[in-house]
């Protein structure tokens, strides 16, 4: 009996190194943006109290940890897209 063929040649290999790097992109993004959204809450509230209050709670070290985390989290996420943009198109161009 002859086995169906894959309309998706996609191997093992491929397969893993895709959840590799789906599972980075969305730990990175979490990361990111669970940051992001507890620095707002925390760091700079919204309204008059906030403004008034956000003198003191932005020069915190909570604060000032959670923007670092902010920027090195960008920067992995955009690393890591380019990365595999740059890897599809190189295996599109047949590199």
């Amino acid at each position: 009996m002859e086995q169906p063929q894959n309309p998706l040649p996609i191997t093992k290999p491929l397969l893993s190194e895709l959840t590799k790097t789906t599972l980075s992109v969305l730990t990175v993004y979490s990361a990111h943006y669970a940051t992001a959204k507890t620095y707002n809450v925390v760091c700079v509230p919204s309204g008059l109290t906030g403004y008034i209050f956000g003198f003191i709670t932005t020069s915190s070290p909570w604060c000032k940890l959670m923007l670092e985390v902010m920027k090195l989290t960008e920067n992995q996420y955009s690393t890591i897209v380019l990365i595999a943009v740059s890897r599809l198109l190189m295996q599109a161009l047949g590199i």
